[in-house]
């Protein structure tokens, strides 16, 4: 192989690396963002906010911090698996066949498909607390100027 080839194919791979990186980084940004509203759904879930009177007020407020602190375990299983991702990221330059570098794609792929679902997961569980949270909220009503 000539060393143009060789040069070729290592400014590929850098530009294909870069490209693993940025979306690695999005999922990671994506995760923060979840951590914040995460810490949010737990302060509203344990505040003093909701109607006393509700059916099932306890239960329901108990299943919500339970499904939160599992999301909060996926949440971190998925930002641990990232990191390693991109730790190895530097491997592709090593690969020496096509059949390497689809190995590094196809787990990248694969990483994406994981997010997008803890994602979406999260999201349908944040609605469901907010749907439920909304409706029970209590009423106050606002001071009037004497």
């Amino acid at each position: 192989m000539g060393k143009a080839k060789l040069k070729s194919d290592q400014l590929r791979k850098r530009k294909k690396i870069e490209e693993l990186h940025r979306s690695s980084q999005q999922w990671k940004s994506m995760l923060l963002f979840i951590e914040d509203e995460m810490i949010f759904i737990d302060r509203l879930l344990n505040s003093y906010v909701f109607e006393p009177d509700t059916p099932n007020l306890f239960e329901r407020l108990q299943d919500y911090l339970r499904r939160l602190k599992e999301s909060k375990s996926k949440k971190s299983l998925v930002k641990h698996n990232i990191s390693n991702h991109e730790n190895h990221l530097g491997g592709i330059l090593e690969c020496k066949d096509a059949v390497c570098d689809e190995e590094y794609y196809r787990k990248h792929d694969t990483l994406g498909t994981e997010v997008m679902e803890f994602v979406s997961e999260f999201q349908d569980l944040k609605s469901e607390i907010f749907n439920y949270a909304g409706g029970i909220l209590k009423k106050r009503r606002p001071r009037t100027k004497e």
